[in-house]
């Protein structure tokens, strides 16, 4: 799963992978050098839990990378950012999860 082939489509603002012809999207808003992670949408034939997180992690890695800071307000997202706390380094001073 290291080898998803992350796109950042700025026009659309979401992040993009695309697996068999199906495209799993991560959709953000970003404001004062942070990143609201707002919707994650993946197709039923390509949702799996490895797939998911595999996902996740690769958007924030990217915006780790970009030494952005990061505001998860899809459930599944801040509940992948609560359960790995690796990735709470990311949040924003003052936001707890």
């Amino acid at each position: 799963m290291n080898e998803l082939n992350l796109v950042n489509n700025e026009f659309l603002r979401q992040f993009e992978v695309q697996i068999d012809n199906q495209l799993a999207r991560i959709e953000y808003s970003e404001q004062e050098r942070k990143i609201f992670l707002t919707k994650l949408s993946i197709p039923e034939s390509i949702q799996t839990q490895k797939f998911e997180e595999a996902f996740i992690v690769k958007v924030l890695e990217f915006i780790e990378d970009k030494n952005l800071r990061v505001v998860p307000t899809s459930p599944k997202i801040a509940g992948f950012v609560r359960k790995n706390r690796r990735y709470k380094e990311l949040l924003p001073v003052g936001i707890k999860l």
